[in-house]
């Protein structure tokens, strides 16, 4: 990934969805002059915060495999996912 002043291209690349370059590109071919910067910025920043979250799963993983602590605040939620399950299962219907 290269690094230095915001493009178009390097957008493109930052975005790396091919789908979600696509409607970037999209959209920055149809914004009309008056509106190109807003439509610039506005990528711009989608790309800086796209960029920002691969660099935390990066450190999260690294972090991970050397066998320490995941960076960040985590809340354990396993008893409401497994009190929910339950409830679920006790509302279906038997099948056939």
């Amino acid at each position: 990934m290269t690094t230095g002043p915001w493009s178009i291209e390097r957008i493109r690349d930052a975005l790396g969805s091919p789908d979600l370059s696509q409607r970037f590109i999209g959209e920055i071919g149809r914004a009309p002059a008056h509106e190109m910067l807003t439509v610039f910025a506005k990528w711009q920043g989608i790309a800086e915060r796209t960029l920002a979250a691969v660099e935390r799963g990066r450190q999260a993983a690294a972090a991970e495999a050397a066998g320490g602590e995941v960076p960040g605040e985590w809340i354990d939620i396993t008893q409401k996912v497994q009190e929910d399950a339950a409830l679920v299962r006790s509302h279906r219907t038997p099948c056939g």
